[in-house]
């Protein structure tokens, strides 16, 4: 499943409540085009969930939408916030690291 770091639950709070949907809205992924080397997703402040969409939230009040194909290819990602040369802030989404992969055997 998709995990997000505390700067992206913040980044889509704000963004959210800044489209006036903090209240059932959040952030949707979808996939625009698949290719070989993996997918190109479509980001956008969607109302509520589609139909089929897996929701992730945070106790903060982050939503995070995810269309069926999207939650796929995501699924082993975290989504985190990076601000550009310009100051603007920017979603990523990263390789979740070794260590805190699903399944994965806890180090000791």
């Amino acid at each position: 499943m998709l995990a997000m770091t505390d700067a992206a639950a913040e980044a889509i709070s704000a963004l959210t409540a800044q489209e006036g949907k903090q209240e059932t809205g959040g952030l949707r992924f979808a996939v625009q085009a698949q290719q070989e080397a993996g997918a190109q997703l479509a980001l956008s402040v969607a109302e509520q969930p589609e139909a089929g969409d897996q929701v992730l939230g945070t106790d903060g009040g982050a939503r995070v939408f995810l269309e069926p194909q999207a939650a796929q290819f995501l699924d082993d990602k975290v989504l985190d916030v990076q601000q550009d040369d310009q100051g603007q802030l920017n979603f990523a989404v990263m390789p979740r690291p070794e260590n805190e992969q699903p399944g994965a055997a806890p180090t000791a």
